[in-house]
């Protein structure tokens, strides 16, 4: 006989038993918005990675083990496994972004700010800047986690315009090492790849002199030769060397640490000399060569008050300041159009330097309360922000001063009926400085509904609705009707999700999540030639794990896109081809993890630029000795590219390096 139990009392008896037992480390698979569960459905196992089933949000959540696992040497290769997320070149840091439902970055600008990206909460990243992208010099060993948000549910808390949707780094604290105890832990990581001779040392200090305060150190040294694809080709702008370091701390005060203050700090540089202006590669180098120093930080102060007696605060205040500086110098006889009649163009385009300070204000309260027998979640928050650009030779510099109060609830009824409203005004003022010197006032009010039910079955239905606005940017200073026309977009999604427990046998879990998608922008000013552009498009994520130790991770993505000009319809530009990411692996116990993935792009020729169909496989083991010697040192091998094909996927502009062997090795002390 089964026994039911309220959600409380049975989230009461499961911790007493996961106590209680030496599985501690594993994930407990349990859709907790079911009102009622039976307990013999708790499931104690886990694969790669979470499907987020409990919210209407699309939504991928990339911890900590994945991040290992995965070896990667940039921040793209740890979300290109992200449905709906196409990444650009996502092997070196330079030439790389972000694309998500078919905007942020492409092969002429590094972001069309269709893609918000924070690190910590501070605002990263640059507006246009042709040829040249920098959205993702930034290592990411720094980071313990990585959450990409598609579309617009869930991104009024975080900004305005982020049609494609928002990427949230956070990065690693000193308790994630010490696990709250007093001492020291010192974790070490080494790895090399043989494609391109990869290098990269990761060291962490983390230090808690009290159960109050902790501090950590980490400095990360990442570089890479030129690589080759799988004929053999050295794929050009392929090497990097990257430096980066990161310190955090965190100080917790008053009764029972209701007050904390927190201090991080994240610094990557990358110094190249003598390579191609076009960080993209597709203009035949015609633009010449240049010394590029690129110096990416961010530093945010955040004080939070966690009130014990009251669950209407939980009160943030956050102060961040992000600083992108790109210092380039041309290298003399190095374009073949140098001295021609286009030379007085490209001359300051080459001989330029960028820089970008973003200063953020923000206060958010978080409430949780009762009315009647409803529950609420809610966040209220404003923040002030100001984006300062150096006014180049080729760019024009200004200020872009906004304000912004947003209000989200997340409301649950108690029934399985979940909904959540979302709304954010912002107000802007842009200046411009020098020869665009101007002064424009722009204001706006977006927002969304989305709403979710669970049935007791597990099954799930949710759907929502978005409206926002992609503001002004300073680099369009230049073009005054620009500067008073903001780019609007709604964006319509329907899904269902499914999470349970003992669905084909007594010991197994099945998640299921499918998101339906209609995206519709007009007004547009960051697209030549469009007038409107309207994409839809399907993203599915599947996983299930036996307690045998055998788990299976999917997700898929069909996108298709038109844009329009003067009414004549042509294929978005900027659609990605469909995929398709299915891995199967097992694990034997906590000692060894095994893993095959398998990448397939489909042929995409709603294009221009067409890409032929391809499928790479991937290998990964990571073994972890429980005794002996070395007890507890991680050991991580992988293969990517098994076959040692060579195909361009699309969106791309250079060859996906062929086959790599990664070798990784990993010690906290």
């Amino acid at each position: 006989m089964r026994a039911t139990f309220s959600r409380k009392a049975a989230l009461l008896c499961s911790a007493a038993l996961i106590s209680a037992t030496s599985v501690m480390a594993q994930d407990a698979d349990i859709d907790s918005t079911n009102e009622d569960f039976a307990l013999d459905e708790i499931v104690l196992k886990k694969s790669k990675r979470e499907i987020q089933t409990e919210t209407a949000t699309s939504v991928t959540v990339v911890e900590q083990d994945e991040i290992n696992d995965r070896q990667a040497s940039t921040i793209a290769e740890l979300v290109d496994s992200v449905p709906g997320v196409t990444i650009v070149n996502g092997a070196s840091p330079q030439g790389s972004g972000i694309n998500i439902r078919g905007f942020g970055a492409n092969g002429t600008y590094g972001s069309d700010q269709k893609v918000l990206i924070q690190v910590d909460g501070a605002s990263v990243g640059s507006e246009e800047l042709y040829r040249i992208s920098t959205q993702l010099f930034t290592d990411p060993a720094l980071y313990k986690q990585v959450s990409v948000l598609r579309g617009l549910g869930g991104s009024f808390e975080y900004g305005s315009g982020a049609i494609g949707g928002v990427v949230l780094l956070e990065t690693k604290d000193a308790s994630d090492f010490t696990g709250g105890e007093v001492g020291f832990r010192f974790r070490q990581t080494l790895q090399g790849s043989t494609n391109g001779n990869g290098f990269a040392s990761s060291s962490i200090l983390a230090w808690q002199p009290t159960e109050n305060f902790e501090v950590l150190g980490n400095f990360t040294y990442n570089k890479q030769s030129e690589q080759k694809d799988g004929d053999g080709n050295v794929i050009g702008n392929s090497a990097f060397e990257l430096p980066s370091w990161a310190i955090k701390a965190r100080g917790y005060f008053g009764q029972d640490r209701e007050h904390s203050i927190t201090l991080s700090h994240t610094d990557s540089q990358v110094q190249d000399r003598d390579v191609p202006y076009d960080s993209f590669g597709t203009t035949s180098d015609n633009f010449g060569n240049v010394d590029r120093d690129i110096d990416n930080s961010a530093t945010v102060l955040t004080y939070n008050y966690d009130s014990l007696s009251s669950d209407l605060i939980n009160l943030d205040v956050q102060y961040s300041y992000a600083d992108q500086q790109i210092d380039q110098t041309y290298v003399p006889g190095s374009s073949p159009l140098e001295g021609g009649p286009s030379w007085p163009f490209l001359e300051p385009l080459v001989n330029s330097n960028h820089r970008y300070e973003t200063s953020k204000f923000l206060v958010k309260n978080q409430m949780n309360f009762l009315t009647g027998g409803v529950s609420h979640d809610m966040r209220v928050g404003v923040e002030v922000s100001r984006r300062e650009r150096l006014d180049a030779s080729a760019a024009p510099g200004g200020t872009d001063d906004r304000l912004a109060v947003f209000v989200v609830d997340d409301i649950d009824f108690g029934n399985g009926l979940t909904i959540t409203p979302g709304v954010r005004f912002e107000d802007q003022n842009i200046k411009g400085n020098g020869t665009y010197a101007g002064d424009y006032d722009n204001s706006a009010w977006m927002g969304g509904l989305s709403a979710r039910y669970a049935f007791g079955s597990g099954f799930a239905v949710f759907g929502s609705a978005g409206y926002t606005e992609s503001m002004p940017i300073i680099d369009d200073l230049g073009t005054p009707l620009f500067m008073t026309q903001s780019e609007k977009a709604r964006n319509y999604e329907l899904g269902f999700s499914f999470s349970n427990a003992n669905v084909f046998s007594d010991a197994d879990t099945l998640q299921l999540k499918a998101t339906a998608y209609k995206t519709d922008i007009w007004d547009i000013t960051s697209y030549s030639n469009a007038d409107t552009v309207e994409t839809k498009g399907l993203e599915l994520e599947a996983r299930y794990v036996h307690s045998t130790g055998f788990y299976t991770d999917m997700n898929a993505n069909i996108s298709r896109g038109e844009e329009f000009n003067a009414g004549v319809a042509t294929d978005w530009r900027n659609s990605p081809a469909d995929s398709l990411r299915l891995t199967l692996g097992k694990r034997f116990g906590e000692t060894l993890d095994m893993s095959w993935e398998i990448v397939a792009n489909a042929k995409m020729d709603r294009s221009t630029t067409p890409t032929p169909s391809f499928n790479a496989h991937n290998l990964r083991a990571t073994y972890i000795p429980q005794e002996g010697a070395f007890k507890d040192t991680e050991f991580r091998f992988g293969i990517e590219n098994l076959f040692d094909q060579t195909f361009t996927p699309h969106l791309s502009t250079r060859p996906a390096p062929g086959r790599t062997f990664k070798v990784s090795v990993a010690k906290t002390f």
